[in-house]
């Protein structure tokens, strides 16, 4: 890829937001090294929390949205990490995946595709990753997905 990340992104129409601020006691992210440790991030966009279950409220469409929108906010965090210059990502290393779900509800992959799919069209194959996607009985504030990742920078 030639383009900037930022540029990517801009062409996806996506402009990336502050970075979130932490909903309890701990720090957004952590550098060890090359690598950033990003907390979980809730599913959020401009009109507030994305809530619900899946396989009862939502689709895994809206999860695959809901499951954009973290990755939108990890992006965010790694932006902030980097003193606001994202170009210093290398790559995306590794995304665990929480979905808010039934029991009997067994897609939480294609929810969280929705995140890997976002990452490798935004940083081509600096957003293929490593992965997990595992279903959650509830997440916190009732929203239907969460994601942390690890990701190096230079």
């Amino acid at each position: 890829m030639n383009a900037s990340y930022e540029e990517n992104l801009k062409e996806m129409g996506v402009t990336l937001p502050d970075a979130p601020m932490p909903a309890a006691n701990y720090v957004p992210y952590v550098i060890v090294g090359d690598l950033v440790y990003v907390s979980g991030q809730i599913s959020q966009n401009a009109d507030g929390l994305i809530l619900g279950k899946l396989g009862d409220t939502l689709t895994t469409e809206q999860g695959a949205e809901a499951a954009k929108c973290c990755a939108i906010s990890l992006l965010s965090q790694v932006k902030a990490a980097c003193d606001g210059d994202l170009d210093r990502l290398v790559r995306v290393v590794k995304l665990t995946g929480f979905v808010n779900s039934t029991p009997d509800y067994t897609e939480q992959p294609q929810v969280i595709n929705g995140a890997s799919n976002f990452l490798g069209d935004a940083l081509g194959d600096a957003g293929k990753h490593a992965r997990a996607a595992v279903s959650a009985p509830a997440l916190p504030l009732g929203v239907a997905v969460e994601i942390e990742g690890i990701f190096q920078i230079k």
